[in-house]
């Protein structure tokens, strides 16, 4: 089912047209409004009236995380605070968030994404929404509720965490469309089991699953266990949130990105260079109808390739590929962002632990576990064993109240951890997608 069938099927020619306008809108926008943008423009020698074409684009310097950090938090707002009637934030490397803001007008728009969104997923009016993505600050959680509101589904607002209750109110509620973590939807399947209820009893018909990374494998596994048709949804709150991209029940070859609202770039992570269609490399998205927080060539980090062909559903945007991997050092677990570094800052504000540590994710009951290995001075190690369990309880307490992250913490011998001559090894990935 498609939502939008005047945008979501555009002639190239007409969708490129639309996508020039709104881009030398947002251009001249930002220069006018926020600092920060007219800056980086004249340090170039770009002007907004310099953009002719799409191509254009490509003069333009990228955005980067380490820029939001640098302007935290309302410094690349591009309008006035009575304007803002929406913040998220998602967590950044320094232990400061990254602080989003939306416009009315922004809330709108992403409400109509997320209703394309479920849309592609078979979500129509008559179906009810189990939506067991975090609220709060996390953009998940409001991010698919409203996009069900637009749509006139109902909408069961249940969050994340006591599965037991999640699975009874699946169970009572009849909820046929499931919004959660691919990793929650395998717990789910798991408590379900031990309850004595079987999915294919439930009247789920398809889920759409996101907010970290999987592989076609665990799709498999979620469609086996909890018998739906399970879909890939892209977003992140630098851009928007979720909604960014999805796959659609037709194909699931392939995410559309919503191209009337995100110009989407493929660069050489290394060079900046962007790469021929097809190439994979480092996703750059460009806002071009956000108010509140546009971002301009804003660096994701995440690798992926684009496809261009046309898709049996009848869309004609883009579409990406599964994201392969990062170009840092990030970590999702769970949701969550997690840098190397925001554990470090955590670590060095308690005594007795050495600046040595090392990051161990795995997955156990098809969810993600992390252990954080910390060494520990000679003195700390030779104390009494409660001394070094009190040590261990409160990193464990300052991570997940810093980071908002559950962590199991291990403290281990001075030189246990593994020097390198080069980059240090600070983390071992373990989970098979």
């Amino acid at each position: 089912m498609i939502y939008d069938m005047d945008y979501e099927t555009l002639p190239r020619e007409a969708l490129e047209a639309i996508q020039l306008r709104r881009l030398q809108a947002t251009l001249q926008r930002v220069y006018a409004t926020v600092p920060f943008y007219r800056k980086r423009f004249d340090d170039v020698g770009f002007k907004p009236s310099d953009l002719k074409s799409l191509e254009d684009l490509r003069r333009v310097p990228f955005t980067t995380k380490q820029d939001l950090r640098d302007n935290y938090p309302y410094g690349l707002f591009a309008v006035p605070m009575e304007n803002v009637v929406r913040i998220h934030a998602s967590s950044g490397t320094t232990g400061k968030p990254t602080v989003v803001g939306y416009t009315a007008r922004d809330i709108e728009t992403w409400a109509t994404l997320m209703a394309r969104a479920l849309s592609a997923a078979g979500a129509t009016r008559g179906d009810i929404i189990h939506n067991a993505y975090g609220y709060g600050l996390f953009t998940g959680g409001l991010g698919v509720h409203y996009g069900a509101e637009k749509l006139g589904a109902s909408v069961i607002p249940i969050s994340g965490g006591n599965t037991k209750r999640q699975i009874m109110i699946m169970k009572d509620f009849g909820a046929t469309i499931l919004t959660c973590t691919p990793s929650y939807a395998l717990h789910l399947a798991e408590v379900a089991h031990e309850m004595g209820v079987d999915f294919k009893d439930l009247k789920f018909k398809a889920g759409l699953f996101g907010a970290e990374p999987w592989s076609e494998k665990m799709r498999e596994e979620i469609e086996r266990k909890l018998h739906l048709s399970a879909l890939d949804i892209y977003g992140l709150s630098e851009v928007i949130g979720p909604g960014v991209a999805v796959e659609c029940l037709e194909a699931k070859a392939g995410l559309h990105i919503f191209e009337d609202h995100f110009i989407a770039e493929i660069i050489d992570p290394n060079t900046g260079e962007v790469l021929p269609p097809g190439s994979a490399g480092e996703l750059v998205f460009t806002s071009i109808t956000k108010e509140a927080f546009p971002v301009i060539r804003y660096r994701t980090r995440d690798i992926t390739s684009l496809n261009a062909e046309p898709c049996v559903c009848g869309r004609t945007f883009v579409r990406m590929n599964r994201v392969s991997g990062r170009s840092d050092d990030m970590l999702i677990i769970r949701g969550v962002n997690v840098f190397p570094s925001q554990i470090e800052s955590v670590l060095m504000e308690i005594q007795g632990v050495e600046p040595h540590y090392q990051l161990i994710v795995d997955r156990e009951d098809n969810l993600d576990r992390l252990t954080v290995l910390v060494e520990v001075g000679e003195s700390a190690f030779s104390d009494k064993v409660k001394t070094l369990q009190d040590l261990e309880k409160i990193i464990t307490k300052n991570i997940k109240e810093y980071l908002g992250v559950s962590a199991k913490v291990k403290l281990v011998e001075p030189k246990t951890i593994a020097r390198s001559e080069g980059k240090a090894v600070r983390v071992i990935d373990n989970r098979k997608l």
